[in-house]
This record gives C-alpha cells, structure tokens and sequence, in this order.
C-alpha cells in the first residue's frame, strides 16, 4: 500500500556550484536552508534586511541594494524605547538610534557590494498579505508590534505581485546579467490570518511565481511549499505550534535541494564538509585520550587539504578547533 503521494523534483539546467556567490532572501523559511547553506561553507548572503514575508517588501529591499542606498535616521521611528526601521526586520531595532542605523548600513553596504558578483538570488515568499500605514500609506516590511490600529491590511492581487517581481528582476539583469533566480514559497502556515486566509494568500503567491518562471529563462522553482504540504502532510512533521515545520521536514526539504539543485561535484564536496562538521560535534568520553587526540589530528589533516583544494572555503576556524584539541 502506498500511504504518501510523493513526486519527481524537477532540477534546474544550470545547478549551484559552492563557489557561487549567493544572497537568499525572503520569510524565516528562508533562515532555515541559509543558515544550513552556511553551515556547509557556501558563499552565502542571508536576508540583508531580516526577515521579510510579502513580495513587495523583498522586492523593495533589492532596489535599495541596486540604488545604493544609504539609510538614516529620517528612516527610523521610536516605539516603546528602540528606535526601529519599516523597511528592515527587528534584530535592527535598538533602543539607540545610531546603533540601529550602524547595523543597517553594514547590513546594506555589504548586500550593495554583493550584486555584482552574485550567480543566484533565492526568494522564498511567505505571504501575500501586506500592511500599509494608514497616515501616509507606506507599505512595511515589518509591524514591530506597533497596535493593529496604525495599518490598512491588504491582500496583494497577482498582478501587484508579478509587477513587483517584474521590475525589480529587470533592474538586477541591468547590473548583472548572468544571475539566475530561484523562488521557493514558504511551506510556514500563517494561520494568525486564517486558515482560509492563508491558503488564498499562498495562491496568489504560487500564480504570480509560476507566472514568472514560465515566462523568463534563468527563473526557477523549488517546491519546499509542496515536499512539506503534499508529500510529508502531516502535522508529526510541525514544531509545536502546528505552523512552523520541525527539523525533520526542514532536514527533508535540505536533502531534497540539495540532490536536485547542486551540480555533481558540489554534492560530493558538501559530504565531505558535512563529515567535518560531524566531526566537529563529536563529544568524546575522554578528551585527553590519545584515541580522540589521533581524531583530532586527522580531521585537521582532512580540513587543511579541503582548505587548499578549495581555497573558496573558509576552514581556518575549523583547522584551529582540530589542531588545538589535538
């Protein structure tokens, strides 16, 4: 008997290769598989502005990294003693004002400094539902639990979405032809929104993406919303709160792009890394043996010659870690 509905993941024809650089971003889905990206040396960008949710948002924040911006403190408002941005997420907040635009700025000034040279954006949407300000209209990528009572809440159309896609994808080609995008929907359930709710947000989300990569070359698609929702479909694979998938389905979701959308020799690499970070894990019994001592020792041996064969990766801290228990 079959009990999963499973399907065929179609691969990309132009894969990641490790040395790519990449910038990733989108809804906390996204910190998931970024925070993994890194774990296993990849060149990798993670959500410049924070954790963003609805397309306009990212898509805003990829023109400020093509203008150049600069932020200042006309861009910051006060509530409740930190001093926060609408545009940025709020591990930016700070109760001084300075700081909160100093941590933006690097933030910014490195994302500015990226488009260049990047071979891949990863965009994971969460939601197409967006707030706008009711004084002025501005729409916010982050509410910092400002009340209710200060946004217009909206359901983004299709259309909005693909224009606002349309654009911002046009001016990256401008700076940087070679880029290819990857979307992906985030599998997280926003049921603060309804149930109802956020299936039609995640609808207009999965038309307007389909529409995209349908109608351009070097757009692709990975199903994260789908390997969560229609394959695994099962709440044993949520965290607690029934919205947010645990570190099973995220784990199956990271295997499955990884299989699919890393060229050959790239996965053959992210094995080899992947033992060193087991190693690095490794808790033995007795610290001071000369059995874990002689470990050490060959992890550090494994980690200098990675080092050299790929000096794109950054395995100091790791030769460090081996050598100075060893």
């Amino acid at each position: 008997m079959q009990f999963r509905l499973t399907f065929p993941v179609t691969p990309p024809d132009a894969a990641i290769r490790y040395e790519d650089p990449l910038l990733l971003m989108g809804s906390c889905f996204t910190e998931e598989i970024g925070r993994l990206l890194q774990a296993h040396q990849f060149n990798t960008q993670l959500n410049p502005h924070g954790i963003l949710y609805n397309p306009v948002s990212i898509t805003q924040a990829l023109h400020a990294y093509l203008d150049g911006k600069v932020y200042t403190e006309a861009d910051l408002f006060e509530q409740d003693g930190l001093w926060h941005s609408w545009d940025h997420h709020s591990r930016f907040s700070s109760p001084d004002a300075a700081q909160a635009l100093a941590s933006i700025n690097a933030a910014q000034a490195a994302a500015c400094e990226r488009i260049d040279q990047l071979e891949w954006v990863v965009i994971t949407l969460g939601s197409a539902f967006a707030y706008q300000l009711r004084d002025n209209g501005k729409l916010v990528g982050n509410c910092h639990k400002v009340p209710a009572g200060a946004f217009y809440k909206k359901l983004l159309t299709p259309d909005e979405v693909i224009s606002a896609l349309d654009n911002a994808i046009h001016r990256l080609w401008f700076r940087n032809r070679r880029v290819k995008i990857l979307f992906t929907i985030s599998p997280v359930r926003y049921v603060r929104d309804g149930v109802v709710e956020n299936n039609m947000s995640k609808a207009v989300l999965i038309q307007a993406v389909h529409h995209m990569v349908n109608k351009f070359d070097h757009l692709y698609y990975f199903p994260a919303y789908e390997l969560v929702l229609d394959d695994l479909r099962d709440y044993r694979f949520f965290k607690d709160d029934l919205v947010h998938p645990n570190d099973t389905a995220i784990q199956y979701v990271w295997e499955q792009f990884t299989r699919h959308f890393l060229t050959p020799e790239s996965q053959e690499l992210l094995g080899r890394i992947a033992e060193i970070n087991r190693a690095r894990q490794h808790r033995p019994f007795h610290a001071e043996s000369a059995a874990h001592r002689k470990f050490l020792q060959r992890y550090a041996v494994t980690a200098k010659a990675l080092q050299q064969q790929y000096p794109y990766l950054s395995l100091a801290e790791d030769i460090r870690y081996f050598e100075q228990g060893s």
